[in-house]
């Protein structure tokens, strides 16, 4: 028998693996496990009515993808996507999605003691979203449930 490592070790006493991504000037991340891969940018094609935030769709493999603009999504001002932005293809409820962000910037380990509370200041849709705040290494990093930001209406357009 191998011996645990210490993220294995971690991931065993209540800890997660997250990975962390950039938009704008904010990093947010999520859960390692609703990640199915990253993939450099290719342009989407649009599809008529959509959401504003969904920028159209893709061929992945023989599968159309939706793609969302992460950034306009949560209410930012839309990406102008360029080669250095990724897809992070993801699990969301059981619909795969492709999010555009400008980078993605760490994978993490964190124990449920790290996450602290979305401040109480934040709007309705920041909490409906926000699963809680990580510092570390003088960074501040959002935890984002994807499941609660395409809820409903959102996740049939996708």
């Amino acid at each position: 028998m191998m011996p645990m490592t210490n993220a294995a070790k971690h991931l065993t006493n209540g800890g997660r693996e997250l990975i962390a991504f950039r938009v704008g000037d904010q990093e947010f991340c999520v859960n390692i496990m609703s990640v199915r891969e990253i993939r450099g940018w290719t342009p989407a094609t649009p599809m008529p009515h959509a959401p504003s935030y969904m920028l159209g769709v893709i061929n992945l493999r023989g599968a159309v993808l939706p793609i969302i603009d992460f950034s306009a999504r949560l209410g930012m001002p839309p990406a102008q996507p360029t080669v250095r932005h990724v897809i992070i293809v993801a699990q969301v409820n059981r619909q795969v999605v492709g999010l555009l962000v400008d980078a993605v910037s760490d994978i993490l380990t964190v124990s449920d003691s790290d996450i602290q509370p979305t401040p109480d200041i934040a709007s309705e849709f920041d909490r409906s979203f926000a699963r809680g705040v990580l510092a570390i290494e003088g960074r501040m990093i959002c935890l984002v449930e994807l499941d609660s930001v395409f809820q409903g209406e959102e996740r049939e357009a996708a």
